[in-house]
């Protein structure tokens, strides 16, 4: 039994901590009781050594210095100001006035607004929870499909999910250790090709089967002309202004991703005060549901950080880069294996725990068969957007069955008594919505440059081409006057110096004892006679001589 453990513990416990999840336990504390407990086993049978544990603190401070994921609480703050602030009411009202002349006009109007909306919220459940409180009651009062209404609304709220500045791509970006600005610009086509496919389902409805998405009658368009253009004016260009200063002033590298959330914040305070619907209820409100998720998110990746620490301690990721390395197909197989599984997974886990639990375990096998890990990501964010729509487990589809009508109620408008929205209706409009994005994963893979087309500007550099020369030091250059004399100065050597006498010589033979090379006298002989005395008009005294009487 022991070596049994000691051969399969990885799988183990990755298999209990899928379990633990399934069952229901809370995330962060699931992951961290399977780090911790499988990390005593671990001790116990000789893999791991009891310091192990030591390294928690160390990653405990590197999560929260992370400058990277403090732009998530700002995204939550700027999301929730402007979802309270009726920006998206007024959005909503406005495009369905100018769209209402035509089949699915309310329609596209939705998915718009919704593409604006997390283009400035990056909120799921503030854009799916707006989306469903402002235009369901409308579409129902014009007699939309239940199901088309549902489909569209909670497929156009869970775009925050991957249109910038989605909290997803910061997740992403911050677990594969890439850019966020990269990952922003790398989603940004693919999230407006998706809003397309989905403008393009609404408009085959409307020819296929056109009472399910019917044209506002004309007595509920009620701005026209100048007034109609004056109104989308002023309902557009604030929320326009806002996404240019939160996503352009971080594509064109002005302003980082922390930057760019402070900004938006700062923003959607502003657009509040200027509608005149800021209070401190409001704010208040705000700063309590941003407090809740970032904690949230806080646990989840301090309970992922422990349980990764064991899990690499017992070389999990080598079990799982060789069970997904050695696929059939190489490149593609992996893909097509890890779609798979994460669309699977989705159905049970949320994006937090899909980002913090499964991406760190793909991200090395992805870029060890040379995936670009900025694409590798954009894709994943994508297929796990389908875990908001899974049906009966989609997010999305809670939080729009929490504010659809489960009683018949009627209409303040019209009067009507409306059957309520049931939630088979909910479920069967979002599977049209899951297979398109299932359609935009393929894309994904066969056009990879609709996400590269972030790097076509920059110069690609191959690591393992690059060539470093070290150059020897080079010879002094001859003198200009004897090439022969190599080492020598260009300028010719100086001459020495000549302090009164001859200049020295030396290659000469060495001169007398007592002679100095460079001219100074020679040293006195105090055996020789002394020299004559200089004429002087003065006697000289002579000292040996007989005294004069």
């Amino acid at each position: 039994m022991t070596a049994f453990l000691v051969a399969n513990l990885a799988p183990i416990m990755f298999g209990s901590m899928l379990l633990f999840l399934l069952i229901g336990y809370p995330v962060a504390f699931a992951l961290a009781a399977c780090g911790f407990g499988f990390g005593l086993i671990g001790i116990e049978l000789g893999l791991l050594s009891p310091n192990l544990f030591q390294a928690i603190p160390d990653r405990v401070w590197s999560i929260m210095s992370n400058d990277t994921l403090l732009a998530i609480p700002f995204f939550t703050f700027m999301g929730l100001v402007l979802e309270r602030s009726g920006m998206a009411e007024d959005l909503l009202d406005t495009i369905g006035q100018l769209f209402g002349p035509i089949r699915g006009g309310l329609a596209y109007a939705v998915i718009f607004v919704g593409a604006l909306l997390a283009a400035t919220t990056g909120v799921v459940a503030a854009s799916v929870i707006a989306m469903g409180l402002i235009s369901l009651p409308i579409m129902l009062r014009y007699g939309y499909d239940r199901r088309v209404a549902s489909g569209v609304i909670a497929a156009s709220g869970t775009l925050a999910q991957i249109i910038p500045p989605s909290l997803v791509l910061i997740v992403l970006a911050d677990q594969l250790g890439r850019s966020v600005g990269d990952m922003y610009e790398g989603a940004l086509y693919p999230s407006l090709i998706l809003t397309v496919f989905y403008a393009l389902f609404v408009f085959v409805v409307s020819i296929v089967r056109p009472k399910w998405v019917p044209a506002l009658p004309p007595e509920a368009r009620t701005l026209r002309g100048w007034r109609l253009a004056g109104k989308v004016l002023t309902s557009l260009v604030p929320p326009l202004v806002l996404v240019f200063l939160v996503l352009g002033t971080i594509f064109i590298g002005v302003a980082t991703p922390t930057e760019g959330g402070a900004m938006g914040a700062v923003g959607a305070l502003l657009l509040a005060i200027s509608n005149r619907r800021l209070t401190f209820r409001m704010v208040v409100q705000a700063l309590e549901q941003t407090a809740k998720l970032s904690a949230f998110c806080m646990f989840v990746l301090l309970g992922a950080r422990v349980f990764s620490l064991t899990f690499y301690g017992i070389n999990g990721h080598l079990w799982v880069e060789s069970l997904l390395a050695g696929l059939p197909g190489g490149e593609v197989g992996f893909l097509i294996v890890v779609n798979l599984l994460v669309f699977f997974l989705a159905f049970f886990l949320d994006y937090f725990e899909l980002a913090f639990i499964i991406i760190p375990l793909l991200a090395p096998v992805a870029e060890k068969l040379g995936i670009d890990l900025v694409w590798f990501g954009v894709l994943l964010g994508i297929n796990m957007q389908t875990s908001f729509m899974h049906p009966p487990f989609g997010f999305a589809l809670f939080f729009l069955r929490s504010v659809a009508p489960n009683h018949p109620y009627v209409d303040k408008i019209s009067g009507v008594r409306t059957a309520p929205v049931t939630s088979s209706q909910i479920y069967m409009g979002a599977v049209p919505f899951v297979l398109i994005q299932v359609v935009m994963v393929a894309l994904v893979i066969l056009f990879p440059g609709v996400v590269t087309h972030y790097k076509a500007d920059r110069q690609e550099i191959d690591l393992d081409k690059v060539k470093i020369d070290i150059m020897a030091p080079a010879p002094a250059a001859p003198a200009f006057g004897d090439p022969a004399a190599a080492g020598g100065s260009p300028f010719g050597a100086p001459a020495a110096p000549s302090f009164g006498g001859p200049a020295p010589d030396f290659g000469a033979a060495p001169a007398a004892p007592g002679a100095s090379s460079f001219g100074s006298p020679a040293a006195p002989d105090f055996g020789a006679a002394p020299a004559a005395p200089p004429p002087s008009g003065l006697p000289q005294p002579d000292f040996g001589a007989t005294p004069a009487p």
